[in-house]
């Protein structure tokens, strides 16, 4: 897996505001040097424009099969006895015989892993599927739906970056201690880290989320500044000084969005950044959580 991916959530979906011509061909384009690149991971979900974003991309890697670690995932609505079907039909939307990473979405509000998680090993041993992913789980979700599905579950995608460091704090260290990965989704809090944002909010569904509000952004000020400033070192951007903090720690997956090749090829060239340990520091201690008073 490498060590960036590519994250294919806007690909098909309308509230991102894209627009038909990026679901018609910027996406495709994206994926496609998005591999060009040595990106290989590429993750959607079968919620993802529903249904959309996997037909997208199995169109992007018709004649790329090889050189793409797939993964998909499922929403926990509906029965368990639903997982195989389900999942099959993602495959037939990919357009593949085999899904490397298949991921519960989400821990179900109602049905037990035990329920769920044996059906997901059977697409192991039948073929359909190589490795089990969740998504969203905290540790101990993770541990048990593990115990559940008898076999190991190789990862956790959680919302994990500078302004969500959540993870770190018990799910980063059991990966490491496991040889399992946590998938970092949002990797650049949706476009924050960019400084994008800096002076204006977005106009697509990001404006209503509490991290978007102006006193939100204005705290963020110092860390973007500071992110420019080690970009300035290395000749890179904000984004990808930001993505290279994340992807320094070991078992880290991350997979940003694009919306346009210019951003794949940045993501992608974030990979290739290695940050000194004092600016990796700088960092940390700029979004480390104050202790309470």
């Amino acid at each position: 897996m490498s060590a960036i991916g590519l994250g294919t959530w806007q690909f098909g979906s309308m509230e991102w505001g894209y627009g038909k011509h990026y679901a018609a061909e910027d996406a495709i384009a994206i994926a496609h040097r998005a591999l060009e690149l040595g990106v290989n991971v590429i993750d959607t979900a079968e919620i993802y424009g529903q249904g959309r974003s996997e037909k997208i991309v199995g169109r992007a890697i018709r004649e790329r099969r090889d050189k793409v670690f797939l993964a998909t995932k499922l929403f926990p609505v509906g029965l368990p006895i639903q997982v195989g079907a389900r999942a099959r039909a993602s495959a037939r939307r990919l357009g593949v015989e085999r899904i490397e990473l298949y991921q519960l979405h989400w821990p179900s509000p109602v049905f037990p892993l035990r329920f769920t998680m044996p059906r997901f090993k059977r697409l192991v041993d039948g073929g359909l599927v190589t490795n089990l992913g969740v998504s969203n789980f905290p540790l101990k979700g993770w541990q048990d739906a593990e115990q559940a599905a008898g076999m190991p579950v190789l990862s956790n995608q959680v919302q994990f970056s500078l302004v969500h460091r959540g993870p770190e704090s018990d799910l980063l260290p059991w990966a490491q201690k496991n040889d399992r990965i946590v998938i970092a989704y949002s990797p650049l809090g949706q476009g924050l880290l960019s400084g994008h944002y800096r002076d204006r909010a977005p106009s697509n569904f990001r404006r209503l989320r509490s991290d978007f509000r102006t006193a939100a952004r204005a705290r963020l000020a110092p860390l973007i500044s500071a992110l420019e400033n080690i970009g300035s070192r290395h000749r890179a951007t904000a984004a990808q000084v930001a993505l290279a903090w994340l992807i320094a720690k070991p078992n880290v997956v991350a997979i940003p969005g694009a919306s346009s090749l210019r951003q794949v090829e940045e993501n992608a060239a974030a990979g290739d950044l290695e940050l000194t340990g004092d600016e990796v520091e700088r960092l940390s201690t700029l979004t480390r959580p104050r202790a309470a008073a």
